[in-house]
């Protein structure tokens, strides 16, 4: 998905949640928690619109430089000075 896309679903989520939280209002009626929700709903709905008016200044997703691993054996002297952790000592024998 885009990150056009993305806006655009999360802007029709928060149109849904307005919408319910209208719906709640009628049942529950007026008051202070019903108020308070509904701020937060208004303060959503301001906060995905700053960030769909900054959305064209935010770079694109990039991709991560693709690092190729040779399938040839590694040279065994880059492990001669260390034992094979969690084995022990090459000429000690584990109890």
């Amino acid at each position: 998905m885009s990150l056009q896309d993305d806006l655009t679903a999360v802007q029709r989520c928060l149109d849904d949640l307005v919408r319910s939280v209208g719906r709640l209002e009628q049942q529950v009626g007026p008051g202070l928690d019903i108020r308070r929700v509904g701020t937060d709903t208004d303060h959503l709905r301001d906060s995905v619109a700053l960030l769909r008016a900054a959305a064209p200044a935010l770079p694109p997703k990039q991709r991560p430089e693709m690092v190729t691993i040779p399938d040839t054996p590694y040279d065994r002297s880059l492990w001669t000075d260390s034992d094979d952790e969690g084995l022990g000592a090459r000429d000690r024998h584990a109890p």
